[in-house]
């Protein structure tokens, strides 16, 4: 497995503005930290149950249909560029204010099953770095918590740090973007390569 692929690619489409950093940074902006645990937790429980159907869905498709792994990369890569470009013209228009009844662990773990970033990152994931190297249900299990945890991690640090993220990313918001850009396009052209 190219470890250092996968572990760009998990830090980048983890830590970038998406549905749930931008939501756990607003509810920590609004309500503190505390009152955004809830949130955060229900995140992490939904990405989990997010990961493991991904895990079985894509195991699915490369048991009953070999053939589809190359066309799985392909399509890996050109989704990791498409989030690149995206990212790199990506204006700051997170600004918003949601509800209370919203900052929940119902509301974190419902958002991951209509969390389209969340959806595409485990199928992309799961299909081109994991299932070409491990198969087993052990395995998937550690991957589906390890890629969980690292999107609990990334709302965590989005709530504790929400104001000092938008302070910082309103400042120097294209240079991060560029940088996070050129980080996925690394990886979309290592996974073709190797």
């Amino acid at each position: 497995m190219p470890l250092l692929s996968f572990f760009l690619y998990v830090f980048v489409t983890s830590f970038t503005p998406g549905p749930n950093n931008i939501m756990a940074m607003l509810f920590a902006n609004q309500y503190g930290f505390k009152k955004t645990l809830r949130f955060c937790l229900g995140v992490g429980a939904g990405f989990f149950v997010i990961m493991l159907l991904c895990s079985y869905f894509n195991l699915l498709l490369k048991n009953f249909i070999p053939k589809i792994e190359f066309i799985m990369i392909i399509l890996a890569a050109i989704y990791m560029l498409y989030l690149a470009i995206k990212i790199m013209l990506s204006k700051n228009n997170d600004k918003g204010h949601e509800g209370d009844k919203n900052n929940s662990f119902f509301s974190g773990m419902l958002l991951q099953f209509v969390n389209p970033k969340g959806i595409l990152y485990g199928i992309t994931a799961i299909s081109t770095f994991i299932l070409p190297y491990h198969t087993s249900n052990f395995s998937l299990l550690v991957y589906s918590l390890f890629l969980a945890f690292v999107g609990f991690l990334s709302t965590m640090c989005w709530s504790v740090f929400g104001s000092l993220f938008q302070m910082y990313l309103t400042k120097y918001r294209s240079q991060f973007n560029i940088i996070m850009a050129l980080l996925l396009v690394y990886s979309a052209v290592s996974i073709l390569v190797e």
